[in-house]
Protein backbone atom coordinates (compact mmCIF):
# COMPACT_ATOMS: atom_id res chain seq x y z
CA UNK A 1 0.00 0.00 0.00
CA UNK A 2 1.17 3.55 -0.83
CA UNK A 3 2.33 6.04 2.31
CA UNK A 4 -0.11 8.69 2.79
CA UNK A 5 0.18 11.88 0.88
CA UNK A 6 3.17 13.77 2.11
CA UNK A 7 2.83 15.74 5.27
CA UNK A 8 0.59 13.32 7.00
CA UNK A 9 1.05 13.39 10.76
CA UNK A 10 0.39 10.74 13.09
CA UNK A 11 -0.08 13.06 16.27
CA UNK A 12 -1.86 15.82 13.71
CA UNK A 13 -4.30 13.24 12.63
CA UNK A 14 -4.83 11.54 16.23
CA UNK A 15 -5.80 15.39 17.21
CA UNK A 16 -8.69 15.51 14.24
CA UNK A 17 -10.55 12.63 15.98
CA UNK A 18 -10.02 13.68 19.78
CA UNK A 19 -11.46 17.28 19.14
CA UNK A 20 -14.35 15.36 17.46
CA UNK A 21 -14.79 13.10 19.99
CA UNK A 22 -14.45 16.04 22.41
CA UNK A 23 -17.09 17.97 20.59
CA UNK A 24 -19.88 14.81 21.47
CA UNK A 25 -19.32 13.34 17.77
CA UNK A 26 -19.55 9.96 17.49
CA UNK A 27 -16.09 8.41 16.54
CA UNK A 28 -16.64 4.23 17.26
CA UNK A 29 -18.90 4.10 14.11
CA UNK A 30 -16.19 1.63 12.34
CA UNK A 31 -16.32 -0.25 15.87
CA UNK A 32 -20.01 -0.72 16.23
CA UNK A 33 -20.24 -2.08 13.00
CA UNK A 34 -17.43 -4.35 13.48
CA UNK A 35 -18.61 -5.42 17.01
CA UNK A 36 -21.65 -6.05 15.58
CA UNK A 37 -20.62 -9.01 13.73
CA UNK A 38 -19.23 -10.91 16.59
CA UNK A 39 -15.83 -11.23 15.55
CA UNK A 40 -13.23 -12.80 18.26
CA UNK A 41 -10.20 -11.46 16.44
CA UNK A 42 -9.71 -8.28 13.97
CA UNK A 43 -7.10 -7.49 11.66
CA UNK A 44 -7.18 -3.25 11.54
CA UNK A 45 -5.96 -2.95 8.05
CA UNK A 46 -4.21 0.66 7.45
CA UNK A 47 -4.97 1.15 11.07
CA UNK A 48 -3.52 4.66 11.14
CA UNK A 49 -3.41 5.61 14.95
CA UNK A 50 -5.11 2.81 15.99
CA UNK A 51 -8.61 4.77 16.81
CA UNK A 52 -10.73 1.55 15.69
CA UNK A 53 -8.53 -1.12 16.62
CA UNK A 54 -8.06 0.78 20.18
CA UNK A 55 -12.27 0.69 20.63
CA UNK A 56 -12.52 -3.04 19.58
CA UNK A 57 -9.69 -3.66 21.95
CA UNK A 58 -11.56 -2.11 24.90
CA UNK A 59 -14.26 -3.61 23.87
CA UNK A 60 -13.07 -7.12 24.66
CA UNK A 61 -11.79 -8.17 21.17
CA UNK A 62 -8.55 -9.29 20.31
CA UNK A 63 -7.08 -6.69 17.82
CA UNK A 64 -3.82 -6.08 15.29
CA UNK A 65 -2.83 -3.23 13.64
CA UNK A 66 -1.20 -2.64 10.36
CA UNK A 67 -0.42 0.45 8.33
CA UNK A 68 2.60 1.18 6.84
CA UNK A 69 3.13 4.95 7.47
CA UNK A 70 5.54 4.77 10.48
CA UNK A 71 4.70 8.53 11.96
CA UNK A 72 0.63 6.64 12.24
CA UNK A 73 2.19 3.74 14.24
CA UNK A 74 4.15 5.35 16.36
CA UNK A 75 0.76 7.55 17.52
CA UNK A 76 -0.37 3.92 17.98
CA UNK A 77 2.25 2.76 19.75
CA UNK A 78 2.42 5.67 22.31
CA UNK A 79 -1.34 5.50 22.85
CA UNK A 80 -1.99 1.88 23.24
CA UNK A 81 1.62 0.44 23.76
CA UNK A 82 -0.06 -3.07 24.91
CA UNK A 83 -1.73 -3.61 21.71
CA UNK A 84 -0.24 -5.12 18.60
CA UNK A 85 0.53 -2.90 16.13
CA UNK A 86 2.59 -3.87 12.62
CA UNK A 87 4.60 -1.25 10.59
CA UNK A 88 4.06 -3.45 6.89
CA UNK A 89 2.47 -2.55 3.75
CA UNK A 90 -0.88 -4.97 4.06
CA UNK A 91 -0.65 -5.82 0.40
CA UNK A 92 2.36 -7.76 1.12
CA UNK A 93 2.46 -8.95 5.02
CA UNK A 94 2.05 -12.18 6.11
CA UNK A 95 1.18 -11.97 10.06
CA UNK A 96 0.79 -15.76 10.18
CA UNK A 97 -2.22 -15.89 11.41
CA UNK A 98 -6.26 -15.35 10.18
CA UNK A 99 -8.75 -12.87 11.47
CA UNK A 100 -12.47 -13.13 11.79
CA UNK A 101 -12.68 -9.68 10.59
CA UNK A 102 -10.44 -7.76 8.50
CA UNK A 103 -11.44 -4.13 8.71
CA UNK A 104 -10.39 -1.28 6.14
CA UNK A 105 -12.03 2.28 7.30
CA UNK A 106 -11.25 6.10 6.38
CA UNK A 107 -10.30 4.95 2.79
CA UNK A 108 -7.86 2.84 2.88
CA UNK A 109 -8.51 1.50 -0.78
CA UNK A 110 -8.26 5.55 -1.97
CA UNK A 111 -4.78 6.27 -0.10
CA UNK A 112 -3.62 2.87 -2.21
CA UNK A 113 -2.25 3.27 -5.77
CA UNK A 114 -4.81 2.21 -8.37
CA UNK A 115 -1.87 -0.56 -9.83
CA UNK A 116 -1.88 -2.04 -6.21
CA UNK A 117 -5.31 -2.03 -4.88
CA UNK A 118 -5.85 -5.67 -6.30
CA UNK A 119 -2.72 -6.73 -4.14
CA UNK A 120 -4.53 -4.91 -0.68
CA UNK A 121 -7.49 -6.41 -1.48
CA UNK A 122 -5.95 -9.91 -1.45
CA UNK A 123 -3.56 -9.10 1.30
CA UNK A 124 -7.01 -8.64 3.43
CA UNK A 125 -8.41 -11.78 1.88
CA UNK A 126 -5.48 -13.87 2.89
CA UNK A 127 -5.40 -12.67 6.63
CA UNK A 128 -9.38 -13.53 6.65
CA UNK A 129 -10.96 -16.92 8.61
CA UNK A 130 -12.46 -19.47 6.57
CA UNK A 131 -16.10 -17.66 7.97
CA UNK A 132 -14.26 -14.48 8.26
CA UNK A 133 -15.68 -10.71 6.53
CA UNK A 134 -14.17 -7.88 4.88
CA UNK A 135 -15.46 -4.74 5.71
CA UNK A 136 -14.48 -1.38 4.25
CA UNK A 137 -15.83 1.95 3.80
CA UNK A 138 -15.04 4.41 1.40
CA UNK A 139 -15.73 7.44 -0.91
CA UNK A 140 -17.27 6.68 -3.84
CA UNK A 141 -16.35 10.54 -5.92
CA UNK A 142 -12.76 9.43 -6.17
CA UNK A 143 -11.34 6.97 -9.35
CA UNK A 144 -11.91 3.71 -7.57
CA UNK A 145 -15.51 2.91 -7.45
CA UNK A 146 -17.88 -0.17 -6.23
CA UNK A 147 -17.36 -2.42 -9.32
CA UNK A 148 -13.87 -2.16 -9.47
CA UNK A 149 -13.53 -2.70 -5.69
CA UNK A 150 -16.27 -5.83 -6.18
CA UNK A 151 -14.03 -7.42 -8.97
CA UNK A 152 -11.41 -6.99 -6.98
CA UNK A 153 -12.92 -8.72 -3.59
CA UNK A 154 -14.00 -11.69 -6.43
CA UNK A 155 -10.80 -12.23 -7.55
CA UNK A 156 -9.71 -13.27 -3.82
CA UNK A 157 -12.84 -15.23 -3.69
CA UNK A 158 -15.05 -12.94 -1.58
CA UNK A 159 -18.33 -11.66 -2.66
CA UNK A 160 -20.14 -9.05 -1.31
CA UNK A 161 -23.01 -9.67 1.52
CA UNK A 162 -23.83 -6.09 2.51
CA UNK A 163 -23.69 -2.57 1.89
CA UNK A 164 -24.71 0.70 3.53
CA UNK A 165 -24.20 4.10 3.38
CA UNK A 166 -22.79 4.80 6.63
CA UNK A 167 -20.95 2.91 9.00
CA UNK A 168 -24.12 3.24 11.12
CA UNK A 169 -25.55 1.00 8.72
CA UNK A 170 -27.55 3.34 6.65
CA UNK A 171 -29.42 1.95 3.50
CA UNK A 172 -27.45 2.29 0.54
CA UNK A 173 -28.55 3.66 -2.66
CA UNK A 174 -26.79 4.07 -5.88
CA UNK A 175 -25.44 7.50 -6.63
CA UNK A 176 -24.48 7.99 -2.74
CA UNK A 177 -21.44 9.21 -1.97
CA UNK A 178 -20.29 6.57 0.58
CA UNK A 179 -20.37 2.99 0.94
CA UNK A 180 -19.63 0.15 3.23
CA UNK A 181 -18.90 -3.14 2.02
CA UNK A 182 -19.09 -6.33 3.85
CA UNK A 183 -17.80 -9.29 1.79
CA UNK A 184 -17.44 -12.70 2.86
CA UNK A 185 -15.82 -15.94 1.18
CA UNK A 186 -17.96 -17.08 -2.03
CA UNK A 187 -19.89 -20.69 -1.23
CA UNK A 188 -17.89 -23.55 -3.06
CA UNK A 189 -19.83 -24.45 -6.47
Amino acid sequence: MADPPAGWDGERYQRRFDELAESGADVHGEADLVAGLGPVTVLDAGCGTGRVARELDRRGIGVVGVDRDASMIATARRLAPALAWVQADVAVVDLGRRFDVVVMAGNVPLFTPEAERRALVAGCARHLAADGSLVSGFQLDRAYTLEQYDADCLRSGLVVTDRFATWSGAPFATGGGYAVSVHRRAAPP
